[in-house]
């Protein structure tokens, strides 16, 4: 049942967040959670991917922070690592001058332990990680009064079930708890300890301009119509789902036969090159992934102008989440089925579209590629510091600089294929920010 909407005029603060982020005005879905969770009841909110739920939740639970606490305040427990990555990022480009960390499996628990020495007031982490900082003691908990389960219906499956419980139980001061998901397919166990929650549901609101559409192949393996497809959407960002990663080894194998260029991401890959594989999503260098269902929620990705199912997932709530990726905020975007004609669809396909495909000349490769520099955030190099290095040491002209992507320790750029023979010999192994950094492309 959702609330009676009133539209409050936004706070200074509220206006300056939102004028950092490129953000006009909330939606109608954010203004009903800010008014949900200012209540500080227990609140689901269901809304499709792409509506804004990490900013609908941040906003108001930021705004009731208490700079004066120097513990952690607010809780975040996400199913993935690339999730909690994109939501710390969210945060930091919030500019609220609150502290903010991420903890998850694939890296040192040291590394961990050294960021949140200097208490955050705001955490976010996996289920595992933070259950174990939580038995260790890491940090006090006694200040820690919200806790949000972004999607939800992932983090209480069975396989996290365990850590989920241990977290709830070793949190007793918690006094709302706040679940966000784009589907609804879990039952809600007794041990999250809702109490008569607010539930604000738009799943069933027409938001998006999705096109799904239906792809015959007269082969099983279907690789010569998936190139075919690929040919015919052109230089468009998209990404090739499929179910396994065995799977994604054979198509990419295909692609790189015909020369397409194209990144891949699934969750047995290290975690370096995960983010590695994202990061040129991003910036252009490929502009087509190979993923499992691992890519289909959570991840900071460009606008997608389709996604693929090279292979369909066995759940309609994947198949859901998947083409979440695409036609977000009223954009408009295609998913694509790929399907053997000899083989049966499931029953949540049934809206979908036949396609026929022309013929169509290969993708272009793409104008950019992506370059490492050994300083980040860290050594106090900025965004700034980089680009004036590549323009003015490394005669880059600003056309030529793509985006530029800061971590703790290293940074990653966008610079046009064609300059990089000529740039790196000029960067390479020079100061930048007193700081003497090796500059690579990847």
């Amino acid at each position: 049942m959702n609330l009676p909407l009133c539209m409050p005029t936004p706070t200074k603060s509220q206006t300056e967040i939102l004028s950092k982020l490129g953000i006009a005005s909330l939606n109608p879905m954010q203004l009903e959670s800010k008014q949900a969770i200012d209540t500080s009841k227990d609140l689901i909110l269901l809304s499709p991917t792409g509506t804004g739920k990490t900013l609908a939740f941040l906003l108001p639970l930021i705004q009731g922070l208490d700079e004066n606490i120097k513990e952690i305040q607010l809780l975040i427990i996400v199913p993935s690592r690339e999730l909690a990555i994109q939501i710390e990022q969210v945060m930091r480009e919030m500019g609220t001058g609150f502290k903010v960390n991420a903890v998850y499996g694939g890296r040192a628990g040291s590394k961990d332990r050294i960021e949140i020495k200097h208490r955050p007031a705001v955490l976010i982490g996996t289920p595992g990680r933070v259950a174990d900082h939580l038995r260790r003691g890491a940090f006090e908990k006694e200040k820690i009064q919200t806790i949000v389960l972004d999607e939800f219906d992932k983090s209480l499956e069975i396989g996290f079930e365990s850590e989920m419980r241990d977290i709830l139980d070793l949190l007793p001061t918690i006094k709302q708890r706040i679940l966000t998901s784009a589907t609804q397919d879990v039952k809600i166990p007794k041990f999250v300890q809702l109490h008569s929650p607010i539930i604000i549901d738009y799943l069933s609101e027409k938001i998006s301009q999705l096109k799904v559409k239906l792809v015959t192949s007269p082969t099983k393996d279907k690789l010569e119509t998936l190139i075919q497809l690929v040919s015919n959407l052109g230089k468009q960002n998209g990404i090739i789902f499929c179910n396994f990663r065995d799977s994604i080894q054979h198509v990419s194998n295909f692609l790189s036969d015909f020369g397409i260029s194209h990144g891949v991401f699934h969750g047995d890959m290290e975690q370096q090159d995960r983010e590695r594989s994202l990061i040129k999503f991003r910036n252009g260098t490929h502009q087509l992934l190979l993923a499992t269902d691992l890519a289909a929620r959570g991840i900071d990705v460009p606008e997608l102008g389709y996604i693929i199912h090279y292979q369909l997932p066995n759940r309609e709530s994947e198949f859901i989440h998947r083409n979440g990726r695409t036609a977000r905020m009223n954009v408009e975007g295609s998913a694509y089925i790929l399907h053997y004609d000899k083989e049966k669809l499931p029953d949540f396909t049934h809206d979908a579209e036949l396609e026929k495909l022309s013929k169509a000349a290969l993708p272009l490769a793409s104008d950019w590629s992506t370059i490492f520099i050994s300083g980040g955030r860290s050594n106090k190099i900025s965004k700034g510091d980089i680009a004036g290095f590549f323009m003015k040491q490394g005669n880059l002209k600003k056309e030529d600089l793509g985006i530029i992507e800061l971590k703790t320790d290293c940074a990653f750029v966008g610079v046009k294929t064609d300059q990089i023979e000529k740039l790196l010999p000029k960067v390479n192994q020079m100061k930048l920010k007193e700081k003497k950094v090796r500059v690579t492309l990847i």
